[in-house]
């Protein structure tokens, strides 16, 4: 009988940042994961390494908690600078960052690790929908072989970017882009049917998780804007935050209060929805929360009423929902659908950016 080669293994070194809801579920995703992969795929990725906002855990501390971080017995201050340098090694080893911290200081870090051959895994929206000069530095970078992925960017763990990138690689050509990008306004929306005023509804979704801490960031539409920036860009067009018009649904009188006062002064805003509701019932149509980027290169986000028969008419609960036109899908838009929120699903997201990384990875004996 032929003798079975000896299957060469991959290994990926990986330093994760931000150990918050999104970034713990992909610690718990990794630890899970770990040994089928190591035995189906001969995939080895090691955790080197936890940063959290004020301190940091390496694999080299206590080589004995190498699966877990919350009970970690020895941490140090945090420097990314050290972290990173850690993280690749010294060995020309295979080395990977995930950012999931929210946070724009870590993502000003992505041209020099990107440079360094650190590839770089993120749900940070900050550094697609950020300074433009920026973004072409984090692309200028990737010139040497380092990848930089951020599906989960836009609409959490659906393969949005991956299909545009996709069409767009293939020959096809972007035209327009419209969606659904808020799992917590497709919440409200599906929701808010008059039976209880529209501030009863924040507050439950509050409650649940659904919003922000402040929902205001769900509210004003800006986190929407940063997700039609980061399609633009993919697309090759240049556009930037402030090419975006958002209608916020947040009054001015509100939008600079403490977070606290705006909770209770919260039902300000439930005359102005039901009068909205009102105009959209009146033509038989339904209120959506939509983002926009038309052929001309207009951006808009903006609560609109649609035709009961639309698409966006019958999506479920917090789906997110986005439609291509392009080239080849002019007549018909290319669809995607399904949840576009919660900390499983975009972990999940991450976990695969990392996973086709390291497909591409050359194995070694």
């Amino acid at each position: 009988m032929p003798r079975i080669g000896t299957r060469r293994r991959r290994e990926l070194a990986i330093g994760v940042i931000g150990p918050g809801r999104v970034g713990s579920a992909l610690l718990e995703q990794l630890r899970a994961a770990q040994p089928r992969l190591a035995r189906d795929s001969g995939l080895d990725l090691r955790l080197c390494g936890v940063v959290a906002r004020k301190q940091m855990w390496l694999d080299c501390d206590d080589a004995e908690l190498n699966g877990r971080h919350d009970g970690a017995q020895i941490w140090r201050p945090n420097d990314l600078h050290a972290f990173a340098e850690h993280v690749r090694g010294n060995d020309g080893r295979h080395a990977l960052l995930i950012d999931c911290s929210a946070n724009d200081e870590v993502a000003a870090h992505y041209p020099r690790w990107l440079a360094a051959g650190l590839h770089v895994v993120t749900p940070n929206k900050l550094a697609g929908s950020g300074p433009l000069a920026r973004w072409q530095a984090i692309r200028a970078a990737c010139a040497d072989g380092a990848r930089f992925r951020y599906e989960a960017t836009v609409c959490a763990g659906l393969p949005v970017v991956q299909t545009l990138r996709d069409l767009l690689d293939t020959g096809d050509e972007l035209l327009s882009v419209e969606g659904m990008f808020s799992g917590t306004l497709a919440w409200l929306c599906n929701r808010h049917d008059g039976h209880q005023p529209f501030s009863a509804l924040i507050r439950e979704a509050h409650a649940l998780g659904y919003t922000e801490p402040d929902p205001r960031d769900d509210l004003s539409g800006i986190d929407v804007a940063r997700k039609l920036v980061i399609l633009a860009r993919e697309a090759g067009w240049p556009l930037s935050l402030e090419d975006v018009a958002v209608e916020s649904l947040v009054p001015a009188a509100l939008a600079a209060l403490p977070r606290d006062e705006f909770m209770l002064r919260l039902d300000e805003l439930d005359a102005t929805m039901a009068a909205k509701l009102a105009e959209a019932r009146a033509t038989g149509g339904v209120l959506r929360h939509v983002a926009s980027l038309d052929r001309q290169g207009r951006a808009r986000v903006k609560l609109v009423v649609l035709p009961a028969q639309h698409a966006f008419a019958h999506t479920r609960l917090t789906d997110n929902i986005v439609q291509f036109t392009t080239r080849r899908y002019c007549d018909n838009p290319l669809s995607v659908q399904g949840p576009g929120a919660g900390p499983e699903v975009t972990a999940a997201g991450v976990f695969t950016d990392l996973l086709r990384i390291a497909e591409s990875l050359e194995a070694r004996a």
